[in-house]
């Protein structure tokens, strides 16, 4: 995790434990789209005594001081990104399967809004949904 994400927590008033720390590590590999349970399997390789608490508690902190986000793709609970940026995503309707993509077509949207509304914006989210590959050969979706 960068230097400036630890220095944030710091004064913040946090304390970096290596349990902690584990989380983040975990946390600021890029692309991943991670449930909590997959951070907990991660960061415990990282840090065996890392418990779920620790997992959970470390996320709501991260979302507060706005460093993650959660998203809600399908019915498997939140997944948590890196809230700077960026992040565009196609999402199964069917299986949930999420493929990110580099192309941002919302550069000159941003531009736009940010004129118009005065607003300064720092990231932004798009999704498009539909069926993926294999769920539009699926037997209940013919072509």
């Amino acid at each position: 995790m960068p230097d400036a994400t630890i220095d944030r927590l710091r004064a913040a008033g946090y304390k970096i434990t290596p349990p902690r720390l584990a989380v983040l590590q975990v946390i600021k590999q890029e692309g991943e789209h991670l449930n909590p349970a997959e951070i907990l399997a991660r960061a415990q390789a990282i840090h065996p005594s890392v418990g779920r608490a620790t997992v959970y508690r470390t996320l709501e902190l991260l979302t507060q001081l706005n460093i993650v986000r959660p998203i809600y793709v399908g019915e498997s609970g939140p997944t948590y990104i890196r809230a700077e940026g960026g992040h565009h995503h196609l999402v199964c309707s069917d299986c949930g399967k999420i493929v990110d993509f580099d192309q941002c077509v919302a550069e000159q949207m941003v531009d736009e809004l940010t004129e118009r509304f005065g607003f300064v914006i720092k990231s932004h989210l798009l999704e498009f949904y539909g069926l993926c590959g294999d769920c539009q050969g699926a037997p209940n979706h013919p072509g």
